[in-house]
């Protein structure tokens, strides 16, 4: 029995505008019905901005499984939208990672070439998994401010197309050379802790899933369904303590560092010392501080495959 069982005909939407989109879309347009799944809705979207009114038209129209190609940023879109539209037009996310990095595909256990990825739509299991949520922007991977944001900055269209996942280290050389230390305070309105206020830091980051940035992981036990924040700043320090840091990003054990502070929450406001600073949300510049971020618990499905055994359903609990 396939994923599309008592689905109905899908909506494929894809992002030509993309690392691989543009080339991806026609194979994906053949692969989806030689697995099974039978296409109603496509779209090649060439303006990214555009592309959640296009998931909300297929989700409104009655398409209950929605395939949708490109990076991290088109994803995080796509998911926002989805998790957002009351029941009656409650959608299942197909995912064809299409971008340079692929973080939420890679937390998903899904392979990033096409034809692979489309048999996971077709032969995968649904799943529910939460949403992060700064300021009501979405996100799946990490928000983060700070260096990040400048990487973000340097990580051009064009440079990622040369380079591809190398692209990120190149930009986040680029950008260290010319970033300036900052503060912030961190409040919870959940109440599990006191107020937290921090300085001299490179980095803050908000994840929800597990892997960002080209396959760093947030931290060794961090999920996309576990229903917290895991929240990681990362002091100014040396060049010596950065460098040992870059080497246990693979494996998120750059949180035990003695210049990193890591905590787990459902929600935390980060305000900003000297005025407002921007939010890197999967890739894209979406919001600024001072900033909240919230967890939202098993808001939406996506396909995975059958043997991603730490991804599960479970009732939606917000």
């Amino acid at each position: 029995m396939g994923t599309d069982a008592g689905l109905g005909p899908a909506a494929l939407v894809v992002n030509t505008a993309s690392r691989r989109g543009a080339d991806a879309f026609p194979v994906a347009r053949e692969a989806l019905p030689r697995h099974g799944i039978e296409l109603g809705l496509t779209r090649a979207v060439t303006d990214p901005s555009t592309l959640p009114d296009v998931v909300r038209e297929a989700a409104t129209s009655g398409y209950r499984l929605v395939v949708v190609g490109g990076g991290d940023g088109t994803l995080s879109g796509a998911a926002g939208v989805l998790a957002g539209l009351p029941r009656p037009y409650h959608a299942v996310l197909g995912v064809l990672p299409l971008g340079t990095a692929n973080d939420f595909a890679r937390t998903l256990h899904i392979p990033p070439d096409v034809e692979a990825a489309s048999r996971v739509v077709a032969t995968g299991k649904v799943v529910d998994i939460d949403l992060g949520r700064a300021n009501d922007r979405a996100f799946l991977n990490v928000a983060s401010l700070g260096l990040s944001v400048e990487v973000a900055r340097e990580s051009r269209p064009a440079l990622k197309r040369w380079l591809g996942p190398a692209a990120y280290p190149v930009a986040a050389l680029l950008a260290y050379r010319r970033h300036r230390p900052f503060q912030v305070r961190l409040e919870f309105p959940d109440g599990e802790q006191e107020p937290l206020d921090l300085g001299d830091l490179l980095q803050l980051g908000v994840g929800n899933g597990r892997h960002y940035g080209g396959g760093a992981t947030v931290a060794p036990d961090a999920g996309i369904d576990d229903h917290l924040l895991d929240v990681f700043a990362i002091e100014k320090g040396r060049l010596r303590d950065h460098v040992t840091i870059a080497g246990l990003l693979r494996s998120g054990r750059f949180v035990e560092h003695e210049k990193v502070r890591h905590l787990t929450t459902t929600q935390v406001v980060v305000t900003t010392d000297g005025g407002e600073q921007e939010v890197n949300l999967d890739g894209e510049i979406g919001t600024a501080t001072p900033a909240r971020f919230r967890v939202q618990s098993n808001v939406l499905d996506v396909v995975v495959p059958q043997h991603a055994r730490d991804l599960r359903r479970e009732a939606r609990r917000e």
